[in-house]
Parts: C-alpha cells; sequence; structure tokens
C-alpha cells in the first residue's frame, strides 16, 4: 500500500458538537427549531451546503433562506470550530506509523477546503502528505475526481491506494474511485449503513487500521 486518504469529520476529527452548535446558532438567529445533536450526525457528510439544506425546516428551503443561512454558518463556523473538535483517540498514533512505513497519507473531505486545511493542519500539524477540501470545480464525494486529483499528485494507483471513512458516502466514493476502503465505526454513522453501502474492511478502532494496510487485506 502506497496511499491511504483519509476522510475528515467522523473519521480524523469528532467536529459533531461543533458543527451542530453553529447550525443551531444559524437556525435561532433565523426564527427556526434548533435539533439536537445526534441529529447533525445524519445532517453531515455531503458538505456544509448540504448541511445547512438539511437542517433548515422543509419549508423553508428557499434559495434566499440557504444563501443566508450559509453566510450566517460560515462565520459562526470560522470563530468556534475548534471549541469542542478533537481527534479521535489513536488516529494520531496510526497516521505516525502509516508515515513511519513509508505509506503516503491525504484527506479527502467535502468540507469547504478553508475549513479543511485549518483544522487539518491545527490538529495534525504537517503530517499529511496532501490535504484537499471541497473546491469549486471539483464535484464532491461520492465522486471519484477528489480521489482521482490526490492519487495523481502523489504518484500512486488504484491498487496501491485505500480510503478510509466512517459514512456510505466514503464507502460509496472509494468504490466509484476503483479503490480500496476502510470504514471506521468510531465515527458519526453506523456499521449497518457501511455494510449496506458495500463496506467489507471495518475497522473498530483507529488501531486496527493497521491490521489492514499492513497484512495487505484491502478489498
Amino acid at each position: 500500500m502506497e496511499l491511504v486518504i483519509f476522510d475528515l469529520d467522523g473519521t480524523l476529527l469528532n467536529t459533531l458538537d461543533d458543527l451542530a452548535d453553529a447550525a443551531n446558532f444559524t437556525l435561532e438567529s433565523m426564527g427556526f427549531p434548533t435539533h439536537s445533536t445526534d441529529a447533525y450526525r445524519y445532517f453531515v457528510g455531503n458538505g456544509i451546503p448540504k448541511l445547512i439544506e438539511r437542517c433548515l425546516p422543509e419549508n423553508e428551503r428557499s434559495e434566499e433562506n440557504q444563501k443566508y443561512a450559509l453566510e450566517v454558518f460560515n462565520k459562526r463556523y470560522s470563530e468556534h470550530c475548534t471549541d469542542k473538535t478533537r481527534p479521535y483517540g489513536g488516529i494520531t498514533e496510526v497516521l505516525d506509523r502509516l508515515s513511519e512505513s513509508g505509506v503516503k497519507i491525504a484527506v479527502a473531505s467535502n468540507k469547504a477546503d478553508s475549513f479543511t486545511q485549518s483544522l487539518v493542519k491545527r490538529y495534525f500539524g504537517e503530517r499529511f502528505d496532501l490535504i484537499r477540501g471541497s473546491r469549486p470545480g471539483v464535484p464532491r464525494k461520492p465522486s471519484p475526481e477528489i480521489v482521482y486529483g490526490i492519487m495523481s499528485e502523489l504518484g500512486a494507483g488504484k491498487s496501491e491506494t485505500t480510503f478510509v471513512g466512517d459514512s456510505s458516502v466514503d464507502i460509496t466514493t472509494a468504490a466509484n474511485a476503483g479503490v480500496g476502503h476502510i470504514g471506521c465505526l468510531w465515527g458519526f454513522r453506523t456499521k449497518e449503513e457501511l455494510v449496506s453501502a458495500g463496506a467489507v474492511n471495518i475497522a473498530e478502532t483507529p488501531e486496527q487500521i493497521m491490521n489492514f494496510i499492513v497484512k495487505e487485506q484491502i478489498v
């Protein structure tokens, strides 16, 4: 294995509380009902614009409301995105072990690229060989384009690449890109969701990622 690409939210970082707080602040400012933090597990995963659409009341999802809510959310989240966010236990050690083994590591997220870059560098320093968030002109996951771009920049082929993530979006992304996958059970979604999306390689803890990589049991 030459390259392991990680999803960000729910895989490397537990960002759920800060995302929920910023979204609920936005809803309150617009006079709309808020949601439980747990509900946001199913609102996130497809980028912030989709998060905004999902959390707004169904009858209040006009283009104007979504645009305004996105502006409020982005400002609030930029000021508070590190209040409660933390790396998952053991994930930093796994990143170091991969790098020490000569494996390149990268991030591919549907979160806006500016947020992705700042959060990854804040919590993981310069560990990653490449960091890519959502950018204009590049389709979001589960499109394989972000994966293809990373593979091209880092010189890795499909058979040498594995995608690690916690949701059906990530498993589908890996399938669409023709690369291996590892589903994560410590993130925002359930094992049932991962299996339904086609996940075969499932890690219950970050440490188990190494078992798949070292033993080359990726399918």
